[in-house]
């Protein structure tokens, strides 16, 4: 029987986060360790073929959940851990939802959410999100810490605005004000739970009327893009199921190049993007309400 297996590699295990950076600087090809969920697979693939790894998971202090006006979670915090967080739950509890979502038990119980944002699937389910939300990735490296408006941190297929030797250590989420609501809705692959398509929707309603939206798609392109077009139909709208669905089928201005696989063409995905936006949408303003 044929057995997937990695390609030789070095293992490191520090014991605080300074030690680990200094690890990423000095080691040849080095690739963080943080619950394995995406890179272990593509290294048995031989995908993705590092000459050493090295693993965060004894670094203290990098799995907290904590509300400082906002919401702060650390980057080893697990999806299972953020989807059962009352603090999140609180403060944003789209972000609890999104987490529910992610792959099976098994995957939420060990991967994390600095692990899923530095690898930047493009069926990931955090990039839309946070994207849409407006949040802000923290990141270390030798120079320092720096914060990334997560617009400007997701570049591209596995492609971020992390530097060489730099690691995510937390994610920042404003607090939602009143007359905010915010959802997550996604077409799950079968054999993945990988969004096909994920639409997050987060709308402001002042005196009735939409004073402030976004939406944001993924899965279809990478990075997530914002629906621009569909934002500005919305301004000043009540939220009705007519002004939803004009909306809604204004999101594919927003989407030039679709991708597509053998699971779903890109026109396909196209159309789920404009049905689960008038959904996420509809979601979005009762929860507003």
């Amino acid at each position: 029987m044929y057995t997937m297996r990695p390609a030789e590699f070095e293992y490191h295990r520090p014991t605080s986060l300074d030690e680990a950076i200094d690890l990423l600087g000095e080691l040849d090809d080095a690739r963080p360790l943080a619950g394995g969920h995406s890179l272990l697979p593509m290294m048995k693939l031989r995908l993705a073929t590092p000459a050493a790894l090295v693993d965060l998971g004894r670094i203290p202090g990098l799995d907290g959940i904590s509300a400082n006006g906002g919401l702060t979670i650390g980057a080893l915090a697990t999806h299972a851990s953020v989807e059962g967080s009352e603090v999140a739950v609180g403060i944003c509890p789209v972000l609890p939802e999104t987490a529910g979502q992610i792959g099976d038990r098994q995957v939420r119980n060990r991967g994390t959410i600095g692990g899923s944002v530095a690898h930047a699937d493009p069926g990931a389910d955090y990039p839309t999100v946070l994207k849409a939300l407006g949040a802000t990735i923290t990141a270390r490296g030798k120079n320092g810490e720096r914060e990334i408006a997560a617009d400007d941190f997701f570049r591209g297929i596995f492609e971020t605005a992390l530097e060489p030797g730099e690691l995510v250590t937390a994610v920042e989420v404003p607090a939602m004000k009143a007359g905010t609501g915010a959802a997550y809705l996604k077409h799950r692959h079968p054999a993945s739970s990988y969004a096909v398509v994920g639409v997050a929707a987060v709308v402001t309603v002042e005196n009735g009327s939409c004073t402030d939206a976004r939406i944001t798609v993924g899965g279809l392109a990478a990075p997530p893009v914002h629906a621009d077009a569909a934002v500005d139909a919305l301004s000043g709208t009540g939220g009705s199921s007519e002004e939803i669905e004009a909306a809604a089928a204004k999101v594919l201005e927003s989407l030039s190049s679709p991708s597509g696989d053998t699971y779903a063409s890109g026109e396909y995905r196209t159309q789920l993007a404009t049905v689960l936006a008038g959904r996420a949408l509809a979601q979005a303003f009762d929860r507003a309400a």
